[in-house]
């Protein structure tokens, strides 16, 4: 496979001082907006750029173009929709490694994590390309005598997609390639701390045939995001973010009519049986709680040793952790990049110093790590501690850093009852070589996402991806045919001729 890629220096990605366009009608254009953030490198400290705090008034703007491209693209050919996404995913494929290093540049994993990051985002690309078939009703003759009976799908109009900073290429495929495909527009509001790498993949979006309006971007903040949830145009609302803004989210887009699918955080479990393969179990372990630097809903952070696993799965955690190497992503034979800003480095420190006062024993201490070549980066080592209570900060809450929790359970039924007492329900994993135990515990875990010998248990583009109690807030999830549901109303037509 050939594919396309580029070292230019962040600053050549775009200027440091340059305001970073919304893309509305087919053009970048310049927001309203009199106030900026920055946009710089986590590893290096370096200014990408400057990215506005959209107005209502530029909201409206892109609600209004994606209004007015909804009725010729509804009626656009579901097989010529999918040709489009055909040329987009092949154009993805060409570019992978470009994007790879943009996305490194400006979020900090490491270029392989963002390599596995693209792969997964093409994937959804991928499933969105079957529309012709995913999108098709049902239809039962005679229903009464001379009476017949059938579902069609339709879409409904302009739909805002509203994602995070951990997955900033991902997240978003993982939501308007289905809701264009379906017939839908879109209004994308990316985070405003990594938006950079996905501009790139709206001109390829351009480049593969996507008409003008059918897909515009605006950025900013809360006031960006509460203009679009209030909006009487947007028909919907998809959303990634914390579990406690997710919940503002589905309650205030809800009060406005808008269909909701919003997804939260997690406080990830990982029970380890006493016959489980230790080796490989911890470094499937060590490769859930500290890739991307735990910035990832997905991402374990409460380990639980159940029986006589958990003295020796401890120490071959902390032995690996210990060797993590941490550094820039783009540099060679770097294991762990920086978290996102200086703001959540503070977080998570914090989080760790709460850890030791609550009680908690550190094995390993990640808040002092530094990397000599890159004294501006937002570094926070491996941290593990053992003797963690679930009722404390750092065994309940969602901490998105590299903190590993560990503790320990008499049994399997203890383990599961430890790790329903959270209240998230994201995903959970369970390391056996017992398939009675595997089997009990998937039919007892109440999670959404579950892993089986599995460190992240992540689903592909074709099954949903979604959690519960308050990892979620909707019924219908990301991915698979949920996306195709929550995209589409059925119709159902009763005939007598």
């Amino acid at each position: 496979m050939s594919t396309k890629t580029s070292e230019t220096t962040d600053q050549e990605i775009v200027g440091k001082n340059s305001i970073i366009p919304n893309y509305i009608g087919g053009q970048w254009v310049h927001s309203e907006a009199t106030n900026q953030l920055h946009v710089a490198n986590p590893a290096t400290g370096d200014q990408l750029g400057q990215v506005p705090l959209s107005t209502p008034k530029d909201v409206g703007a892109a609600v209004e173009s994606a209004e007015r491209a909804f009725p010729a693209w509804r009626q656009t050919p579901a097989v010529e929709r999918a040709r489009v996404l055909f040329r987009l995913r092949a154009l993805l494929d060409e570019y992978a490694d470009e994007l790879a290093v943009s996305l490194t540049r400006e979020h900090g994993k490491t270029r392989s994590e963002s390599r596995g990051e693209i792969q997964r985002g093409i994937e959804n690309v991928e499933h969105a390309c079957g529309i012709p078939s995913l999108m098709m009703g049902e239809s039962l003759e005679d229903i009464a005598p001379g009476i017949d009976c059938e579902t069609i799908r339709q879409p409904l109009g302009v739909f805002a997609v509203i994602t995070p900073y951990n997955f900033p290429v991902m997240i978003p495929l993982w939501f308007w390639p289905y809701a264009v495909a379906t017939g839908n527009t879109v209004v994308l509001k990316p985070s405003e701390q990594d938006p950079l790498t996905h501009q790139r993949i709206v001109d390829l979006a351009a480049e593969a045939g996507l008409p003008p309006g059918v897909l515009n971007v605006v950025h900013g903040d809360q006031a960006t995001v509460s203009a679009l949830l209030e909006h009487p145009d947007i028909k919907g609302i998809s959303f990634v973010g914390s579990s406690e803004v997710a919940k503002i989210v589905y309650a205030h887009a809800a009060a406005h009519g808008k269909r909701v699918q919003a997804l939260g955080g997690a406080k990830n479990h990982m029970i380890v049986m006493p016959d489980a393969k230790y080796d490989r179990v911890a470094q499937a372990i060590n490769d859930s709680v500290f890739g991307s630097a735990g910035q990832r809903c997905l991402a374990g952070s409460v380990v639980v040793g159940v029986e006589d696993a958990f003295e020796p799965i401890r120490d071959k955690i902390l032995e690996r952790a210990a060797g993590l190497r941490l550094g820039y992503g783009l540099d060679e034979d770097v294991d762990m990049g920086p978290v996102i800003s200086a703001r959540h480095r503070e977080r998570v420190r914090n989080y760790i110093g709460q850890g030791v006062e609550e009680g908690g024993t550190l094995l390993l201490d990640g808040r002092d790590a530094r990397v000599e070549s890159y004294p501006q980066g937002h570094w926070v080592g491996p941290t593990v501690f053992e003797d963690v209570k679930p009722e404390s900060a750092i065994g309940r809450d969602e901490i998105f850093g590299p903190v590993a929790a560990l503790t320990h359970a008499k049994s399997l039924d203890e383990a599961v009852e430890l790790m329903q007492r959270s209240q998230y329900g994201n995903a959970t994993s369970i390391f056996t070589t017992s398939g009675r135990a595997a089997r009990e515990f998937r039919y007892k875990a109440g999670i959404s996402m579950i892993g089986v010998n599995i460190g992240v248990a992540a689903p592909m583009a074709f099954f949903p991806f979604g959690g519960s109690r308050g990892s979620f807030y909707g019924d219908l999830k990301a991915q698979g045919r949920d996306a195709i549901e929550f995209y589409t109303d059925k119709h159902v037509v009763i005939s007598r001729w």
